[in-house]
C-alpha cells in the first residue's frame, strides 16, 4: 500500500466515524444537533447558577479533560476542572483504588446542579464508570463520551451520551474533542 492509498483510506475511515456519531438522551437515540443543543442548555444553566463542570478521563482522554476544562472557564466563563493532577491520581490510586480516582473527588466536590463530563474511548474503564455513577448520585448532570463497542456501559450512564463508532483511539479521541469543542 502506498502512502497516498493509506492516507486516502485513513481519511475515509475518519470521515465515516465522524458521520456515524450517535447521540442519546439516556438510552433514547436523538440527533447529534439535538444532543449538542441539550448540552449547551445544561452548560448555560450551570453557568447561570454559578455551578461547575468536572471532567474525568484516562490517558489521551485526560489530555482532552485538561484542555477543555481550561477552555470552558477561560473562553466559556464557566467554572471547570479536570481531576487529573498526578499527585491526586497517584495518592487516590494508592490509598483508595484506581477504580475510584475520579469518583472520590466527585463525591467530595460535586454539588447538585454541576455537570460531569466523563470520557472513555472504550466506554468500559471502571474509574470512569464509577465517576459517572457518583456524579449522578451527587445530583449532577452527566454527559458521556465513548467509542469502540456499541454496547459499552458508559453509553448508558449519562443524561446525554455521545458514541463514536470506531475502534481507533485516534479517531475516537479526536472526535470526542471535536464534540466537546462544539458544545463550548
Amino acid at each position: 500500500m502506498t502512502i497516498s492509498d493509506f492516507t486516502d483510506n485513513y481519511t475515509a475511515a475518519f470521515s465515516k466515524a465522524f458521520a456515524g456519531i450517535e447521540a442519546f438522551e439516556g438510552t433514547t437515540q436523538i440527533s447529534y444537533s439535538e444532543a449538542i443543543n441539550k448540552c449547551v442548555e445544561l452548560v448555560l444553566k450551570a453557568q447561570a447558577a454559578n455551578k461547575k463542570i468536572m471532567f474525568a478521563g484516562n490517558g489521551g482522554s485526560a489530555g482532552i479533560t485538561s484542555h477543555m476544562a481550561i477552555d470552558f472557564w477561560k473562553n466559556g466563563k464557566v467554572k471547570a476542572t479536570a481531576f487529573n493532577d498526578s499527585s491526586l491520581l497517584t495518592c487516590l490510586a494508592n490509598d483508595i483504588s484506581f477504580e475510584h480516582v475520579f469518583s472520590a473527588p466527585i463525591q467530595m466536590f460535586a454539588e447538585s446542579g454541576d455537570i460531569a463530563m466523563c470520557i472513555s474511548s472504550s466506554g468500559s474503564s471502571k474509574n470512569i464508570l464509577n465517576a459517572a455513577e457518583e456524579a449522578q448520585k451527587s445530583g449532577c448532570s452527566v454527559i458521556t463520551f465513548s467509542g469502540f463497542k456499541t454496547d459499552n456501559p458508559l453509553k448508558k450512564l449519562g443524561h446525554i451520551n455521545f458514541y463514536v463508532p470506531a475502534y481507533s483511539y485516534g479517531f475516537v479521541e479526536v472526535l470526542h474533542n471535536l464534540i466537546i469543542h462544539c458544545i463550548l
